[in-house]
């Protein structure tokens, strides 16, 4: 099925007609923690069905918004390519930060306890750490 032949079914299709943007959210926002709940206490099979509500609210809500489905997926999809790659480099005295290769800050390290505390900083920020 074309994606936006399924968009134009849903749409009018809907259980209901509001073109209240943060009505349609809230709405998605719903089903989504329907999902969450069902699958928090073993229930898969809801789960997957209010996900799939949860879709078509999605939907729903990129025609409110006025977003071309096709349009958004292919943004999508380069900006998940673009990966934003996050250095740390542990100098001698210091410690830099490169986000894709531009400095984005740093500072200095006194002790070893600062080293430990930046390569935790690091970690929790999903940084490839050097040591130069």
């Amino acid at each position: 099925m074309d994606l936006r032949n399924a968009v134009d079914l849903i749409w009018e299709n809907r259980k209901y007609s509001t073109d209240d943007p943060k009505e349609v959210i809230s709405h998605l926002n719903e089903e989504v923690a329907e999902s969450l709940k069902a699958l928090l206490k073993g229930d898969t099979d809801k789960a997957k069905r209010e996900l799939e509500d949860a879709l078509s609210c999605i939907f729903i809500a990129l025609r409110v918004l006025n977003v071309e489905i096709e349009d958004a997926i292919e943004r999508q999809i380069v900006q998940m390519k673009k990966r934003n790659e996050k250095i740390m480099i542990f100098k001698k005295d210091k410690v830099e930060i490169y986000v894709n290769g531009i400095l984005k800050g740093g500072w200095t390290v006194w002790s070893e306890e600062d080293i430990k505390e930046a390569e935790k900083i690091a970690k929790e920020f999903g940084c490839k750490i050097i040591y130069s």
